[in-house]
């Protein structure tokens, strides 16, 4: 009988009624309509440069600090005050300095902090080690000064006695050295290659962000004045501060441009609750002439420069445009997506529909991996004991008798009437079981233990309780079966689910009135 049926459907034809008035108002609010999206368009395509296929930059960078200063009675150039480089990317200029000299191992008083001072022999543990400390404890109590007793320790003496660091900072006179910045990128993609410095390059140049805004020499207290930052201040304890180098590529030869901009900003904060500042201790050896080692020890601060590379190169490729051409018609409501029980694709349908949306001819979209994907995946371990029972889900098929008021469009046999053509719409494209009776659309999109998981994943704090709950149990189930069936979330605004499923999900979780809106997801 249905085959029958089926046979007699070939036989009709539908069409979509249209109606002609003249209406001034009408036309020109379609019009203005048309006008503005045509806008939005062409300003996204142009603006955004969505025409182009883009690609992440590669980078390598090299500097070179100079500058000289005269403190402590010492001249320091660039061999003393720029340490090698400590991270990728970054150079360390130093700016206060604690110097310790002549230190030789032997037998000497702690620094004074609170768990090395003490009254007695007894309170110093021969052989312990603070982790505060500078050495090991010999196990006596001695002078640390005319007033105040440390434990001994053996370790380089005299250890280290100021604690804080000069104020103002012994090295302030590096807010006027200078570093030229070396900055390649390249983008593979391309095969294109280009660097921050121009052949036309100026060396007696300082970078100004309005002046010299391409100059790759910069002043270190320029740096911190554009990173807001008082150069004098910050020296004292260090810091770290962020050059960024941005890329920003229009490769295309009709609108080329590829030059970097540069921004500063601190990275290690300033509140005393953040912990400010950069410092580390290295010492220097020597021999004297009886043989023995002697060190010069330094605990610097300085700043750290980390030099931070991003951006994009940009080139026309028409799948590209096209692709935004096509996602921009999807978007703005022109075409609608549909997917059969009983075909591996996900179909694409344009509108305006000429017929009932069951029989309208469409392309392929794509096909999801998701789609077809174990179904074991969609659960916990404490639901996988049900997997094996999904590979017998012909019990759980219900051949239901097809209803007498069934629509002709409908496959299953469990579709309801509709009357507009693009609610029309069956699980399937043959004859066959509806997809609603089958164990898994059961236990992914029924399911109210899966629904209040996918609900409480989004909010954990959401309350299941109360009117509200049939609505929002609803809602997740029509997301459950576009993703089920779809592949992905993000189709859900041009997807259609078939009339047997809304039916079986509004009958399952249904509104306190019987009022529904929406074909697709509400």
């Amino acid at each position: 009988m249905v085959s029958c049926g089926r046979l007699k459907d070939k036989f009709y034809y539908d069409s979509p009624k249209l109606i002609r008035f003249q209406s001034i108002g009408c036309v020109c609010v379609k019009w203005l309509i048309y006008v503005v999206i045509a806008i939005c368009v062409c300003y996204t395509l142009i603006a955004h440069k969505r025409y182009q296929e883009k690609e992440e930059v590669t980078s390598s960078v090299r500097t070179s600090v100079k500058g000289v200063a005269h403190a402590v009675s010492r001249i320091w150039d660039t061999a003393e005050y720029a340490i090698p480089v400590q991270s990728k990317d970054s150079f360390f200029v130093i700016t206060n300095v604690i110097q310790t000299d002549d230190q030789l191992q032997g037998n000497c008083p702690e620094a004074p902090f609170a768990k090395a001072i003490c009254s007695t022999d007894k309170s110093c543990e021969k052989g312990s080690a603070d982790i505060h400390g500078n050495g090991v404890q010999t196990g006596r109590c001695v002078w640390y000064n005319a007033t105040l007793k440390t434990c001994e320790i053996m370790a380089w003496c005299p250890v280290q006695m100021e604690e804080h660091p000069p104020e103002p900072a012994v090295l302030r006179g590096s807010e006027d050295f200078t570093v030229l910045i070396k900055n390649n990128v390249h983008f593979p993609k391309f095969n294109y290659t280009v660097q921050n410095i121009s052949p036309n390059f100026n060396s007696s140049c300082t970078f100004n962000k309005i002046t010299s805004p391409l100059c790759p020499i910069f002043r270190l207290g320029d740096i911190l004045q554009e990173a807001k930052e008082n150069f004098s201040e910050v020296a004292v304890k260090g810091g770290i501060i962020a050059i960024e180098i941005k890329w920003d590529c229009d490769l295309d030869s009709w609108s080329y441009y590829c030059i970097p901009e540069y921004g500063f900003r601190r990275l290690d904060g300033k509140t005393r609750s953040q912990y400010p500042g950069f410092s580390f201790r290295f010492a220097r050896y020597y021999k004297l002439p009886n043989g023995t080692e002697q060190r010069t020890l330094f605990k610097v601060y300085g700043i750290r420069f980390d030099i931070l590379v991003f951006g994009t190169g940009g080139k026309f490729d028409s799948v590209e445009l096209f692709t935004f051409i096509g996602s921009t018609i999807t978007y703005f409501g022109l075409v609608m997506l549909v997917s059969y029980v009983d075909e591996p694709h996900v179909i694409l349908i344009k509108e305006p529909l000429k017929t009932s949306l069951q029989y309208a001819e469409g392309s392929i979209f794509e096909n999801h991996p998701v789609k077809f994907s174990d179904p074991c995946s969609f659960f916990t371990n404490e639901s996988n004991e049900n997997c094996d029972a999904g590979e017998s889900q012909l019990s759980w098929l219900m051949q239901s008798t097809r209803s007498p008021e069934c629509p002709r469009w409908c496959c299953c046999g469990q579709c309801n009437l509709m009357l507009k053509s693009h609610e029309q719409l069956c699980c399937r494209r043959t004859d066959g079981p509806c997809i609603t009776t089958t164990y898994w659309f059961k236990k992914l999109v029924l399911s109210r233990g899966t629904l209040n998981k996918a609900l409480l994943y989004e909010d954990p704090f959401l309350e299941l309780t109360g009117d509200n709950t049939n609505s929002q149990l609803r809602h997740a189930a029509y997301k459950q079966y576009i993703h089920w069936r779809f592949g992905s979330f993000e189709l859900e605004d041009r997807t259609v689910i078939p009339s047997c499923c809304r039916g079986v999900i509004r009958s399952t979780y249904p509104t306190a009135d019987g009022n529904y809106t929406g074909f697709k997801i509400e």
